[in-house]
């Protein structure tokens, strides 16, 4: 079987490590606990946890045995990095709620059963800690003109960066080293905006323990401008089907940039690399069939096969102008509330396409709506119920955001 290092390497997840040849020593000798931390500041994991995920996946495949650690210590304070204000403070009790969503979540593409993977949460070491102490123990090792220079920290400094995110990397350095002394941890893993974050750690346990310990940071997702990938018109795209939909997940791959696909299908699919530099080498309309590809491969793996036909088949049913795929987003409207006619502002604003009907009339003038196909080009259009086919109207935002309407 070949390294693990090496697979990571060539499907490009590989952006930083603390000694890349020993790194792929060890991983090539020994069987290494390694962790990832994920801040449950939501109540599900997103596109931009699940490179972290495969990156994972693939290292528990090759027998190193994964740790997730839930931050509901960490996630009190705030990670600072990429923020250009304060996270917003979040109660136990829906930092709990949180947690146990992860967890769920996690147990679907991490092997939890005899130790193969463990999942932690710091809280069971972060909340009771004695400040006075922990302060003598851990934070005598952190130099705060070193810190200062970490750009998670620098970003900060002109807005203003606060005591208490500033812990932060104190914090998750403290977990690489509680992790290192139970579960004999020796790797951090996490993407490249964690690198000030991983090397705390690693440069703690090197001082309080006179151990070696790694670290190594993965690519971000980005999207050709630079920003992060996984974000759309309506929001982040979950990894929960009640927060984002089989369909909406698997229609937001279908639509990547072409320049993106190569990469996407080897960061986030098992595909061999062959078959994902075939893929990626098709050029003009052929590259349509990679993104269908990486769109239902993703869409097998996060939300199941079954689902991942069902959108894939819905997605192929709209580009063929029938509406009736089953498996589109949809509004439900009673015939009541329809009565004999509602205005195509209001339909858009019922079925949250539009945010405002300001928005709406800036769609409608820009040709950027379609019923039924058809191209809009008045704001004051008045739909009926004659306009729906077997009580469907099928509304079309942009080239890429379909919706149906259901009258009941």
């Amino acid at each position: 079987m070949a390294n693990v290092f090496d697979v990571l390497k060539e499907r490009g997840f590989i952006e930083q490590t603390t000694h890349e040849e020993k790194i792929r020593e060890l991983l090539e000798k020994e069987k290494v606990t390694f962790y990832i931390g994920f801040d449950p500041t939501a109540d599900s994991l997103t596109v931009g946890h699940f490179l972290t995920i495969m990156a994972m996946a693939h290292m528990q495949r090759h027998g190193h045995r994964p740790i997730a650690l839930i931050g509901g210590g960490t996630v009190m304070i705030g990670d600072p990095t990429g923020k250009t204000d304060m996270r917003k403070m979040l109660d136990r009790e829906t930092i709990d709620k949180n947690a146990e969503r992860f967890k769920k979540q996690l147990s679907r593409f991490l092997d939890f059963s005899d130790d193969k993977a463990i999942m932690v949460n710091n809280a069971d070491w972060l909340l009771n800690l004695n400040y006075i102490e922990f302060l003598r123990e851990i934070g005598v090792h952190f130099s705060v003109n070193r810190m200062l220079t970490a750009e998670c920290y620098k970003t900060r400094m002109e807005r203003g960066l606060t005591f208490l995110e500033f812990n932060y990397m104190i914090m998750q350095s403290y977990d690489f080293l509680v992790l290192n002394n139970k579960y004999n941890c020796v790797m951090q893993l996490g993407g490249n905006d964690q690198w000030s974050n991983i090397l705390g750690g690693v440069e703690l346990i090197r001082r309080k323990e006179g151990k070696p310990a790694y670290g190594m940071t993965f690519t971000l997702l980005t999207t050709s401008e630079g920003k992060k990938m996984g974000k759309t018109e309506k929001g982040a795209i979950w990894l929960d089907p009640e927060k984002t939909s089989p369909y909406d997940f698997y229609q937001y791959w279908r639509n990547v940039e072409d320049s993106n696909v190569e990469k996407c299908l080897g960061l986030l699919t098992f595909l061999p690399m062959d078959e994902v530099r075939r893929l990626g080498s098709l050029k003009g309309a052929e590259i349509n069939k990679a993104k269908e590809v990486l769109a239902f491969e993703l869409t097998k793996i996060v939300h199941g096969e079954e689902n991942a036909i069902k959108a894939q088949e819905a997605a192929r049913a709209l580009f063929g102008s029938q509406a009736g795929a089953s498996d589109m987003p949809s509004t439900e409207i009673s015939m009541q509330e329809f009565g004999e006619s509602m205005n195509i502002l209001d339909l858009l604003l019922k079925s949250k396409l539009i945010p405002s009907k300001g928005e709406g009339r800036r769609l409608v003038q820009q040709g950027g709506i379609y019923i039924n196909q058809n191209q809009i080009d008045s704001f004051d259009l008045v739909i009926t119920p004659a306009d729906f086919e077997n009580n469907e109207l099928l509304v079309r935002k942009g080239k890429k955001t379909y919706h149906k309407i259901v009258l009941i």
